[in-house]
Parts: C-alpha cells; sequence; structure tokens
C-alpha cells in the first residue's frame, strides 16, 4: 500500500506493473457534447466498452467508477461491499469519518488523501495511462460556520474514457473562479445535496448548473425530504429520472443532449 499526498505528478514510478497500463486514455476536453441522449442503467461487472465508464453508487459520498480497464473509489470508508474486488485507486476527499479511513484494504495501490498538513495542501495529478485522478482543494468550514480550515477539503476529478468526471466531495462554499478554472467544465458531478452539513440546496444547485455538467449525480443526501428539496431546485432546466438502480453507464457519445439528474439507490456491491 501506497500513502500519498503533496505534490503527485506524472505516472508513479515504481506504480505496480498491472496499473502501468501501456493503452493511453482516451483525450479529454472536459466539455464534450453530444446529440446523443440517453444514460444507460446496467449490472455491475457487464463487459464495458473502450469509450464506456459504468458509475455504481455505494453509500454516501462513496461512488465506484469503472474504465479504462482501472477501478476507482471515491471518498473511500474501506468498505465497497465485494470483497474480491480490490479498486486501482481510492480517494478520500477529508478527514471526516464518513468520508474516509485510516485502515484502507492493503490490497490497494494508491490510496489518495484529499489533505495535507497544516499549511500545506495536496496537489494531485497522477496519470495512470487510462485513467488521470487531479484535485482541486477548498476550504471547509468548522461545525458551526466558524473555523474555516484552509484546503481541507480535495474536489476530485476523474479523466477516463473521454470523460470528465466530477466528485464535489464535502463542499462547504461556492467556487472562487480560479478554482472553477482549475476544475474544468464536467461531463458527470457527483454533488452533495444535504443542505445543511455542506452548502444551502439553492447554492449547490448554482455550482451544478455553473460546471454545465450533462449528467448529475446526488449524493450525500439522509432523507427522501431532503433530496426532493435538490430535485425540485433541478426541475425545468434538467431532466430528472430515477431508475431504480445503484448503477449507470455513461459514454462520451451518449451524453446526453438535455443535462439529466439522476437518483441513483446507494447499495454496496454484492
Amino acid at each position: 500500500m501506497r500513502w500519498l499526498c503533496g505534490v503527485i505528478v506524472a505516472l508513479v514510478p515504481g506504480l505496480a506493473p498491472e496499473l502501468a497500463h501501456a493503452e493511453r486514455r482516451i483525450p479529454s476536453d472536459c466539455v464534450a457534447l453530444s446529440a446523443a441522449s440517453q444514460v444507460v442503467p446496467v449490472v455491475f461487472g457487464a463487459p464495458l466498452a473502450d469509450d464506456a465508464v459504468r458509475i455504481h453508487y455505494l453509500q454516501h459520498a462513496m461512488f465506484a467508477i469503472e474504465g479504462g480497464g482501472l477501478l476507482a473509489v471515491t471518498d473511500y470508508t474501506g468498505d465497497i461491499g465485494n470483497r474480491s474486488l480490490v479498486p486501482d485507486v481510492v480517494t478520500m476527499n477529508n478527514a471526516h469519518t464518513t468520508h474516509y479511513t485510516d485502515h484502507p484494504d492493503p490490497r490497494i495501490p494508491l490510496v489518495l488523501r484529499g489533505w495535507g498538513p497544516v499549511g500545506q495542501p495536496p496537489a494531485i495529478d497522477i496519470d495512470l495511462g487510462t485513467l488521470r485522478v487531479r484535485n482541486v482543494t477548498t476550504d471547509l468550514r468548522g461545525p458551526f460556520g466558524e473555523g474555516a480550515r484552509k484546503d481541507g477539503n480535495s474536489v476530485f476529478v476523474f479523466e477516463v474514457a473521454g470523460l470528465c468526471i466530477v466528485h464535489l466531495s464535502h463542499l462547504h462554499q461556492i467556487p472562487t473562479p480560479a478554482q472553477y478554472a482549475a476544475i474544468g467544465r464536467a461531463d458527470v458531478v457527483m454533488v452533495p445535496v444535504d443542505g445543511a452539513y455542506t452548502m444551502d440546496v439553492a447554492d449547490m444547485a448554482d455550482v451544478v448548473r455553473h460546471l454545465h455538467a450533462r449528467v448529475v449525480l446526488p449524493m450525500h443526501w439522509f432523507t427522501p425530504e431532503g433530496l426532493a428539496l435538490f430535485l425540485t431546485q433541478m426541475q425545468g432546466d434538467y431532466a430528472i429520472t430515477v431508475p431504480g438502480r445503484s448503477e449507470v453507464e455513461v459514454s462520451r457519445a451518449a451524453l446526453p443532449q438535455r443535462p439529466v439528474v439522476v437518483v441513483l439507490q446507494p447499495a454496496l456491491i454484492p
């Protein structure tokens, strides 16, 4: 197991052979549009096309992202369900008990923490060939809105199969113009919609609109009523779909022309 923090660039030296993929990543400009109009629910583990990504909502803010022959897990807390599945890389956005673990599966080659020592924000940018993982730090407020912790949270960006997938993590503040520029335009965004522990629902909806994401995946919701408040904010400009599943398959060629909010049901991988 490798613990990586601080500045990480290019391909990680000494990376395990099974991760040092010779394949090149399908280029992504993070601004892809398409005339197609579908997001297809799939069964986790089915064969994937080279230009497709499978996203499985595990729980809380944790997603499994499969694409390019690799598996990444966001906001990893230690249990994805199926013990035979070993992620190639996991990210943990901040040191909050429901968003990280001090005891990750020792078989995971890359464990990326989205925070660093005080005064040393992590600058993560890893190229695994078919998958690039990078971060943009944001500040955290204290538990009662006071005592902000600078660079205590990381927005993680996954570039795979020509897509730009953004996990907003425990976002507490509207990003600055510089942070928006660093994130880039998102094809898919995972957004916390609790309305209290992170940001006001209306402000969070504005963040999503600013990113121009074509596929929006709500997370970090605790009650159906709380989720409904976010959906109310998004309806009109966005289609709303509730497929009754935990996974979707997304490809650049099939990004919806009209942006869509896809409500996935959290479930660990059996």
